[in-house]
């Protein structure tokens, strides 16, 4: 949690003079053809090398991407001095070894969300970054969404009072993991953004779980994080659902703004709905209940991985630290090993 200013990812169409970044991708699976794409089709960014052990999924990217250099090892990165930067996008549990391994050789880094399974081994990649005057940046998606950032702004102006509790649900039926349970795979995403608004660490953080598909992998997860002056968040996880759901709740206390992510173009939604104490003349009080309008503010529609890759290239050019930066990573990582622990205790607990 980086608790700054949210400074959007600059998105320009000006002529540069600097030369493109060479960079690296890292697995090129599902998700990892997406940052093939927008990398390779960013004037700001020479895509290379595409890494990964599958021949034929390699096969198809060269197809599609005719100027990158298929490898299935990762040494020939490594010993490219030209390769600027990586970007990692590797299963969790290896993002650790490859982050650290990649700045040993010298490159800036584009991880995807978790960093690490550790705080740890988080630390680890941080301190390294460091030494080696590297930039190292997460892949919490959305927070370069147009939508948060106008989120983000909401709650900074004051606009809705008080901010007394977050909640959110991130559900869907799959894709179903074997190696990282339901908390792993989709909480970074909230967790990230639920740190920023409150602008905070939680005190104390329990999760309640249920495996049904695979035993010891939770299918389900509700996580809660306590904050200080008594602010909570709540965090509802499942691949195994019937609803496909991505939406955050803010409520405060003048108020209160959904965050829909499912919504084609009304993302945000402004409600003038509260709660209130009246008072007469001797003391004596009540509360009243407000229902205003509700206002959808237009939001710019620009892809948020778009927005996240341009900030990356950004970062390595002018050598500033990344929004989602390593620092932000390791909150993440912490509140989820705290969940994974509660997880293991029967849902108990776990202070900060």
């Amino acid at each position: 949690m980086s608790g700054q200013t949210i400074v959007e990812p600059r998105r320009t169409t000006e002529t540069r003079s600097a030369p493109p970044v060479r960079l690296a991708v890292i697995g090129c699976g599902d998700w990892g053809k997406n940052l093939v794409r927008e990398f390779y089709q960013s004037t700001d960014a020479e895509l290379v090398y595409c890494c990964d052990t599958q021949q034929d999924r390699l096969a198809g990217l060269q197809r599609a991407f005719p100027k990158i250099q298929p490898v299935t090892s990762l040494e020939p990165v490594w010993a490219d001095a030209s390769i600027e930067a990586v970007v990692v996008a590797t299963p969790a549990a290896t993002h650790a070894t490859i982050v650290q391994q990649a700045l040993e050789s010298g490159k800036h880094v584009f991880v995807e969300k978790p960093i690490a399974l550790s705080p740890s081994d988080a630390q680890r990649c941080i301190e390294l970054a460091q030494a080696q005057g590297r930039q190292l940046m997460v892949g919490h998606l959305l927070r370069y969404h147009p939508a948060f950032h106008a989120l983000k702004r909401l709650v900074d102006s004051g606009e809705l009072g008080t901010v007394h509790y977050i909640y959110t649900q991130r559900l869907n039926l799959g894709r179903i993991r074997k190696d990282e349970n339901a908390m792993w795979s989709l909480a970074p995403h909230d967790i990230s953004m639920i740190l920023e608004l409150f602008g905070d660490s939680p005190t104390s953080v329990a999760a309640h779980g249920a495996s049904y598909v695979q035993e010891a992998v939770e299918d389900v997860v509700f996580m809660t994080l306590q904050f200080p002056d008594r602010r909570i968040a709540h965090i509802h996880l499942s691949w195994l659902d019937p609803h496909k759901t991505r939406k955050i709740t803010v409520v405060g206390s003048r108020k209160m703004v959904t965050f829909d992510d499912m919504e084609p173009t009304e993302k945000l939604r402004i409600y003038d709905k509260g709660a209130m104490r009246d008072y007469d003349s001797y003391g004596d009080w009540w509360i009243t209940l407000r229902s205003g309008d509700i206002q959808i503010p237009r939001i710019d529609l620009t892809e948020p991985l778009k927005l996240e890759c341009h900030h990356f290239l950004e970062c390595v050019r002018r050598h500033q630290a990344p929004l989602s930066d390593g620092e932000d990573g390791l909150q993440v990582v912490r509140v989820l090993a705290a969940g994974q622990r509660s997880l293991e205790q029967g849902g108990a607990w776990i202070a900060l």
